[in-house]
């Protein structure tokens, strides 16, 4: 049971790099449309996420398992993003 749990985090993994190399286009776009700058944000939290699924892909298969870092690593991302909506508030209340 635990394998296929891993073999599930693998696959979000994969999902979670692809996401990546998107959002490394939409960084090109959001450093020339101002409106788009939270985007950049949102991408360093998507760099946690997949951070995150690698932790929980090794403690599925039992390698590592680090209690601290599974609760460090989804506040630093919701702190992302948080910080991502209110940069965009901010934006659209400028417009």
């Amino acid at each position: 049971m635990e394998y296929l749990e891993g073999i599930l985090k693998i696959a979000n993994l994969v999902l979670s790099v692809v996401a990546g190399i998107i959002a490394i286009s939409l960084i090109r776009v959001s450093q020339r449309r101002k409106e788009l700058n939270a985007w950049i944000l949102l991408v360093i939290a998507l760099v946690f996420f997949a951070v995150q699924e690698i932790l929980g892909a090794l403690r599925a298969f039992k390698i590592y398992e680090s209690p601290y870092l599974t609760h460090i690593v989804p506040t630093v991302i919701l702190a992302f993003l948080i910080m991502a909506l209110v940069k965009q508030i901010g934006i659209q209340k400028v417009k």
